[in-house]
């Protein structure tokens, strides 16, 4: 389990350009699907037979694309400004590695250097347009050999187990929940399930919004990573959640109140089977959710998540004990809404 997550983590996939997330996620899980599409979008829908026939019931979804940077520009001295894709902290990619494009091409994100900075700049995180992309050519003409407009920057791939059961990636949300997907794909299913990986969350849970139109479930169970603020020098209500505590179960975000009856459902089954589980204590962002649950004439929708420390940063970190009970709440959510069909 633990090994395809990393793997999915390595992957490259910044919204609306998830091809190498998908064809991996395809491969996996083909043997084990009765039926698989890609619609318009881009979002990977696979639908497998369970012993009880409700093709149309029940939905799970997890996105699979990362936040990351798009080139914008080519500057007379080779080096490149962008625009970043999806949420990211300006004050975390200054001297980061990034690859751009197809061809991969190695870049390190610059700034001006501080001896060239006033005292009021070093207060404040630089803005997008004071940021570039040195690629290590000399001239425009050198960088348009390498590189074109509208190529996408992901961020190094490194990833690593450390700590006390910790695990770093970029990407951690949410190739954490597609790991779980996947999972969940391959067992014996209690009754009929649709697995959606869906397209462009990052840039405004796009992708979602016609994949639950065509599928078109009575109940969602969204799987994601979500924000760990978890540090000494915030009170616990600021933390959010926190890492290694068990999967978060929210009951309200900013931009989808959950369906109340699935939330206790989701609580009352980690309590019965002595699964870790832990809610939010700050409300704020917003999931595919939103979208799934104002599709057609509305959608009972709930959701599960990894609590991820530095979301949207080159590295992220997650518990992997939260990782794996995660697949153990989404088996138990899946018999107790099989059991209701």
């Amino acid at each position: 389990m633990l090994e395809e997550l990393k793997t999915l983590c390595q992957l490259s996939g910044v919204s609306s350009h998830e091809d190498d997330v998908r064809d991996y996620i395809r491969r996996q899980a083909e043997p084990y699907a009765d039926s698989i599409r890609v619609d318009a979008m881009g979002n990977l829908i696979v639908f497998k037979k369970g012993a009880k026939s409700a093709p149309e019931h029940l939905m799970l979804a997890a996105h699979m694309d990362e936040v990351g940077l798009m080139v914008d520009r080519i500057h007379d001295d080779g080096t490149l400004g962008f625009q970043f894709v999806g949420g990211v902290n300006r004050a975390v990619v200054i001297g980061k590695k990034v690859y751009l494009g197809a061809k991969r091409i190695p870049a390190v994100v610059g700034m001006k250097p501080i001896h060239l900075t006033t005292a009021e700049e070093r207060k404040k995180i630089p803005k997008t347009k004071d940021l570039y992309l040195d690629i290590g050519c000399s001239s425009k003409e050198e960088a348009e050999v390498l590189v074109e407009l509208g190529d996408v920057g992901v961020f190094s791939d490194d990833v690593q187990e450390f700590g006390n059961g910790l695990l770093k990636a970029k990407a951690i949300d949410d190739r954490v929940g597609c790991a779980v997907l996947l999972d969940l794909l391959r067992e014996a299913l209690p009754m009929d399930v649709t697995f959606v990986f869906t397209v462009q969350e990052e840039v405004g849970t796009r992708g979602a919004f016609g994949a639950a139109f065509s599928v078109k479930p009575k109940v969602a169970l969204v799987v994601e990573g979500t924000t760990a603020a978890d540090l000494p020098e915030l009170e616990g209500g600021e933390w959010v959640c926190r890492v290694g505590k068990g999967p978060v179960l929210p009951y309200m975000d900013g931009s989808t109140i959950y369906d109340r009856s699935l939330f206790l459902l989701l609580r009352e089954l980690a309590e019965e089977h002595n699964i870790p589980w832990q809610t939010k204590q700050y409300i704020s962002g917003g999931t595919d959710a939103r979208t799934i649950q104002r599709s057609r004439s509305g959608v009972r929708v709930a959701g599960v998540a990894a609590a991820v420390r530095y979301l949207h940063a080159p590295s992220s970190v997650a518990a992997i004990s939260d990782y794996e009970a995660m697949i153990q709440l989404g088996r138990r959510f899946i018999e107790a809404v099989a059991e209701e069909v």
